[in-house]
């Protein structure tokens, strides 16, 4: 079969390779246990603060958000803070990481990622790592996350922020094709 013209110069094929990952961020496959009442999965284990699937990780905060359908949360930043993400397999999360650290192996570099949409999943992203979410889906989004610096609004605050748009804004942008 032959193309023609108009359709040989817009063709491409597309790229199923795997994406380039930041140093440092971690994706844990979790498991679920179905029965005929519905589900469970399990977060993490504890052993005095350290979480199990993820070795170095002291959980000093357990939060809940969430996020209208369409919005964009972005971009968040912390110097000391390690967030750990989990989005319900029912939620569809677009997920953006931009890695800020100067000297870092990927230093510059952006990743792309989804959360939920029937998996489940945990997301360790580091310190330097600017991080924000958009909610894809047409109901409410929620993100359960575990930090291991304790929020604080008062001079020690480790919560910065960077332009939701600092990486362009199209790459909030759900890709078309």
């Amino acid at each position: 079969m032959e193309l023609n013209d108009k359709a040989k110069k817009a063709y491409f094929q597309q790229d199923y390779s795997a994406q380039a990952k930041i140093d440092g961020v971690e994706i844990v496959e979790l498991k679920r246990f179905n029965d005929d009442g519905g589900a469970i999965t399990e977060l993490g284990r504890l052993m005095a603060g350290q979480h199990g699937q993820l070795p170095g990780f002291e959980v000093k905060q357990i939060n809940f958000s969430e996020v209208e359908p369409g919005a964009i949360k972005a971009f968040h930043m912390h110097s000391r803070q390690t967030d750990v993400w989990y989005v319900p397999p029912a939620d569809k999360l677009l997920i953006v990481l931009h890695d800020a650290r100067k000297g870092s192996a990927t230093e510059g570099s952006t990743q792309r990622l989804i959360l939920g949409d029937g998996k489940d999943r945990l997301l360790r992203i580091p310190p330097g790592v600017a991080h924000g979410c958009r909610n894809i889906a047409t109901t409410k989004g929620h993100i359960i996350y575990m930090v291991d610096v304790q929020f604080s609004v008062d001079d020690d605050c480790d919560e910065g922020r960077l332009p939701w748009d600092h990486v362009g804004a199209e790459i909030w942008e759900v890709v078309k094709g």
